[in-house]
């Protein structure tokens, strides 16, 4: 068996910064390296549904958004299976078996179930399908037998729920299913990169975001508006750290060569930090260079979904033939699951002989 790589998205909106640093960016960097043997990446539209079943226009809407941010991201639909969840009937399928192998109380327990249902005050009235989406994504990756997860340390959880899954299945029926690992990002400020407000994770729901297909003056607004932490009245004041969104938002996107050209007065983001603490540099001059150092990353992006908006029609046909693909694998291992539960009546003819036998015998 292979290295597979299996990531996605839920398409609520265009990708913003977390979405990039968190994993989208090491799936660039994984596709090119060539290390593993395949890499599906998915919008997975039915997950968002489970949240806005009243709103389907707005899954609609973002397919397109999203799959035009993987591909000015550079994610190469000749190197990777891009596809969307929904147009994958076997995913349904396999989730129903699934949820026969967990219990309520196992899914209750889970913490990032427990901040997304808190997040979306559900507290009273928790949607079932969203409810069990830990399980929906557990049938996503143990139908492509992913191997590897690229994700941010917040959905180590949901990897577990899936191990404890593929456990089940196995020891129940056949060992057919593969225990994935998280692939965590190298830089640990970008496993969960905060809000520009400093205080939550960045979240579309919140307005706290920095889109990759902002503009220019876009992104210097959020940034001039970004939480220094405790505040200073001078520039003369030592600065502080906890609490400071901007040089958060350097530890994840900030290089030495990055200072090298365009503050050469530092070598490194440490040299900046401990004048920074010390007094004497003034919060506008650090978002300055932050947003200098962002809108140098994100310019060649804007540059390659701007040319993709042209030819809209090419992308859905990116999509439809990727989800083809997709689709020979997930019905290749269906018909594994199905043997393996002894379902697969039609296919199975020492079944059918030895029923035939058993009613001429009576």
């Amino acid at each position: 068996m292979g290295k597979i790589i299996l990531t996605g998205d839920r398409p609520t909106g265009k990708l913003h910064l977390g979405h990039y640093v968190g994993s989208l960016r090491r799936r660039v960097q994984l596709q090119n390296a060539g290390d593993f043997d395949k890499m599906f990446v998915f919008m997975a539209d039915v997950q968002a549904l489970t949240d806005n079943a009243d709103n389907p226009e707005k899954i609609r809407q973002n397919i397109i958004e999203v799959a035009l941010d993987y591909l000015a991201a550079g994610l190469d639909p000749e190197k990777c299976t891009l596809f969307i969840q929904s147009q994958i009937p076997e995913l349904a399928e396999l989730t129903t078996y699934l949820m026969n192998l967990i219990t309520v109380s196992r899914v209750q327990r889970n913490p990032t179930v427990k901040t997304e249902i808190k997040m979306r005050n559900f507290e009273a009235n928790i949607p079932l399908g969203f409810f069990c989406y830990p399980v929906s994504q557990a049938a996503d990756i143990t139908l492509f037998k992913a191997t590897t997860v690229p994700a941010g340390e917040d959905q180590e959880p949901m990897l577990e729920v899936t191990r404890e899954l593929v456990r089940r299945f196995n020891q129940t029926y056949a060992p057919i299913l593969v225990e994935p690992e998280i692939m965590l990002p190298e830089c640990a400020t970008a496993r969960r990169l905060p809000g520009t407000d400093g205080k939550e994770k960045m979240s579309k729901s919140l307005g706290n975001c920095i889109y990759l297909s902002d503009s220019e003056k876009d992104v210097w607004k959020k940034v001039k508006k970004m939480s220094n932490g405790e505040p200073r009245m001078s520039m003369d004041e030592p600065g502080h750290l906890e609490g400071n969104a901007v040089f958060t938002y350097m530890e994840a996107f900030c290089c030495d060569e990055d200072f090298a050209n365009y503050w050469p007065e530092f070598k490194n983001l440490d040299e900046l930090k401990a004048q920074y603490v010390q007094g004497g540099i003034g919060d506008g001059t650090c978002k300055k260079f932050l947003n200098t150092v962002l809108n140098n990353m994100l310019e060649p992006m804007r540059q390659r979904r701007h040319e993709l908006e042209k030819d809209i029609p090419e992308i859905y046909n990116i999509l439809r033939k990727g989800t083809e693909k997709a689709r020979e694998t997930a019905a290749q291992t269906m018909d594994e699951v199905r043997k393996a539960m002894q379902i697969d009546y039609f296919n199975d003819a020492e079944l059918i002989r030895q029923q035939a036998e058993r009613f001429r015998g009576e």
